[in-house]
C-alpha cells in the first residue's frame, strides 16, 4: 500500500526579483512591486509531503515528528526572519522567486529523506500564489 503524508511548516522572508542582466526599467516592467530595491516580505506556507509504502509494523510511511524536525532544522532555521538575496547563500547568483525557493528546499531536504519516498514541496508565497517542486 502507498500514501502521502504532509507536514505543513511556516517562514517569513523578504527578498527582491531582480535579473543582473536587464535594466532597471526592464525589471521593474517585469517585475513590478516585487523588484523594489528595498526587499519586500512574504508569510510563506510550506507543505512537504512524503509518498511510498506504509510500513507493514509501524502503520508509517514516515515520522511525521522526524520530518517536522528535519523542516525546522533544514529549512526553518536557514530561511526564516531572513533577506533570501543578502543572507541565504543559494541566492546569491539566483533569483529568489518561489519556484527556485521550492527547488533549493527540496535539495535540502533530499539528502536526509530515503529515496524509496518520493518528496513534494508546495510553497505558497501568498494564498493564492503557489509552487510545487517535486521529485
Amino acid at each position: 500500500m502507498i500514501a502521502t503524508v504532509s507536514r505543513h511548516a511556516h517562514f517569513n522572508a523578504a527578498h527582491r526579483l531582480h535579473v543582473e542582466a536587464w535594466s532597471d526599467a526592464q525589471n521593474k516592467a517585469f517585475f513590478g512591486a516585487c523588484n523594489n530595491p528595498l526587499y519586500h516580505g512574504h508569510n510563506y506556507e510550506l507543505i512537504v509531503a512524503l509518498t511510498g509504502p506504509i510500513d507493514p509494523i509501524s502503520g508509517y510511511v514516515y515520522d511525521m515528528k522526524v520530518l517536522g524536525d528535519q523542516i525546522k532544522e533544514h529549512v526553518e532555521s536557514k530561511l526564516d526572519h531572513k533577506n533570501l538575496n543578502l543572507e541565504v547563500p543559494e541566492f546569491a547568483q539566483r533569483n529568489p522567486t518561489a519556484e527556485h525557493i521550492a527547488a533549493v528546499i527540496h535539495g535540502w531536504l533530499r539528502p536526509h529523506i530515503s529515496p524509496e519516498l518520493k518528496i513534494k514541496v508546495t510553497l505558497y508565497e501568498t494564498p493564492r500564489n503557489f509552487v510545487e517542486f517535486n521529485d
